[in-house]
């Protein structure tokens, strides 16, 4: 389908839209006709207030009729200056692929690549590009592999497809916004509904009579019948637009083959599921570790250590490209099965060009640490940037996890508090202990319905577990309040805990590790015992 055609299908299904609005404004308009003719007295102006009502936001969406320009995200803006080799890669591509380069690059801190237009006339004609590109691409990916990821962009724009996306976009957006008026205007209508039958319950109570059930399953049902009406036709259009998107996304692929490479384009494919994965991981375990200490890695780290990541858990990498997803994200998503398109990309014949630019695409950048600080600068909130940098990763990990012990609230300190009314510290603990009180304490934790039922030992054998848990965050906690905790860094798998005592020859299973757990069976045991765990305490805390 030509990019005409594919205009004229997205015009004719956003007018849709617009025929289904004025039907329901002439319905609208009908029925308070009919009003005016049949009924009489003060049923005419409510039922003309209710019209109006839920005319309203059908008119909001037809007249919202700007395209919403889409915003750049949050990054780092490059000049041909700044970065030439990946400027030069870029134009190349673009000649290739038989289209002209972006008129501005865009780093971003994102697992994606985009490229995005202003066109004019439906899409008819060109207007100004951007390149919106995540540097850990550039981290993960070679140098062959970007080649297949920015061909694909570029195959978007030979085929016309992102000029055609305001077009959609304005659909989409504005049968979202008239749905979202709706829902919001039946939310609006219940909670009145509800707060006026819970203010006539309260006087009811207050003359002794008995209490009726507020019950709004009626309230807004109007707005939400109007909000069905467009989510109907929304999954039209989504649908109806999802076919050339999809086949868009077929002959991109196309595209970035003939040029990159089949090898290097299908490797691409394989790869960002498992580099999108692997930064959520980087992320959430590493990058913002220190952010409850208010600390920051080294600079330039925030991003940059996403590398350390992937090199150390190339086994974890090798597994994730294999297993790609065989169902798209969602029923509506624009984009194919990945693992479908890896098999049509692999069912092209060989081009000998397997061995082509297999170095590390970060290296097209004129100084990647560089980058990587500026575009810390660029992304992250001023006030995380003004948190103070720790001087290496080992560092970072103590001082989050110190951080992290320090402020510990488990099950076991809200029950020992609300049992003793006292501050809820590992003395104290050991003194309920000590003194027999320990399954009572135990009663005072969150329970199943099963637990609490229980008695005995099998109460003792439910509760167990989340007290030895809640007891290991207590005693490290008092390690790290002392200095004597130390946690040792790692790529490729959790951090783990060095007790005092550890050694490099150390093993889990017969060093210090292995003493806090017999101490802390023996102190929640059936008889319990605190002696051992005494034992293994800080000298400021054995005795008390």
């Amino acid at each position: 389908m030509g990019t005409t055609l594919r205009a004229l299908r997205a015009l004719v299904l956003l007018s849709g839209f617009y025929l289904l609005s004025l039907l329901l404004l002439a319905a609208l308009a009908g029925i308070d006709v009919a009003v005016f003719t049949w009924v009489h007295g003060a049923a005419v102006i409510k039922i003309v207030i209710v019209t109006v009502l839920l005319a309203i936001p059908v008119v909001r969406g037809l007249f919202m009729l700007r395209t919403p320009k889409g915003e750049d995200p949050p990054g780092l803006a490059i000049t041909e200056a700044d970065e030439p080799r990946l400027w030069a890669l870029v134009r190349e591509l673009a000649t290739a692929t038989g289209t002209y380069a972006p008129d501005r690059i865009l780093l971003t801190a994102d697992v994606n690549a985009a490229g995005s237009e202003e066109p004019r006339l439906l899409g008819l004609l060109p207007g100004p590009r951007r390149l919106h590109l995540g540097v850990p691409l550039l981290i993960g990916l070679t140098e062959a592999q970007l080649r297949a990821v920015l061909a694909h962009e570029y195959g978007h724009f030979t085929g016309g497809g992102t000029r055609l996306s305001p077009l959609v976009v304005r659909g989409r957006t504005q049968i979202a916004r008239v749905i979202g008026q709706f829902r919001t205007s039946a939310d609006d209508s219940v909670a009145a509904e509800r707060a006026r039958q819970e203010k006539a319950v309260a006087k009811r109570v207050a003359k002794g009579k008995k209490a009726k059930k507020v019950d709004t399953g009626g309230a807004g049902a109007l707005y939400r019948m109007m909000a069905a009406i467009y989510s109907a036709y929304g999954k039209f259009y989504m649908r109806a637009s999802l076919s050339t998107a999809r086949a868009g996304e077929y002959a991109a692929d196309l595209a970035a083959a003939r040029i990159a490479g089949r090898d290097a384009t299908a490797s691409a494919l394989r790869e960002i599921p498992a580099l999108a994965a692997s930064h959520d991981l980087y992320l959430d375990c590493y990058a913002t570790l220190g952010l409850s200490a208010r600390l920051l890695p080294p600079r330039g780290e925030f991003f940059g250590g996403f590398g350390r990541l992937l090199t150390a858990r190339e086994p974890e990498l090798m597994k994730l490209r294999s297993e790609l997803p065989e169902e798209p994200a969602s029923p509506y998503d624009s984009h194919p099965p990945m693992a479908e398109r890896v098999r049509r990309i692999e069912a092209l014949p060989a081009d000998g060009r397997a061995e082509e630019a297999r170095g590390a695409a970060l290296a097209l950048l004129t100084d990647p640490e560089r980058t990587l600080a500026a575009l810390e600068d660029a992304v992250l909130a001023d006030e995380v940037l003004a948190f103070p940098r720790a001087a290496g990763w080992a560092e970072l990990l103590d001082a989050s996890m110190a951080r992290g012990l320090s402020a510990a609230h488990t099950p076991l300190h809200r029950a020992l508090a609300a049992y003793t009314g006292q501050p809820p510290t590992l003395p104290a603990l050991l003194e309920v202990i000590d003194d027999g009180r320990l399954w009572r304490l135990a009663e005072q934790l969150p329970l199943s319905e099963e637990a609490a039922a229980a008695k005995g030992r099998a109460f003792r054998e439910f509760v167990r577990p989340v007290l030895r848990g809640s007891l290991r965050t207590m005693v490290l906690a008092e390690f790290s309040a002392h200095s004597l905790l130390g946690w040792e860094l790692s790529w490729s798998r959790p951090a783990a805990v060095r007790l005092p005592g550890w050694g490099s020859e150390t093993t889990r299973d017969e060093g210090p590790e292995a003493a806090l757990d017999a101490a802390m069976d023996a102190a929640l045991a059936d008889h319990p015992d605190t002696a051992p765990l005494r034992a293994q305490l800080p000298p400021a805390l054995q005795n008390t």
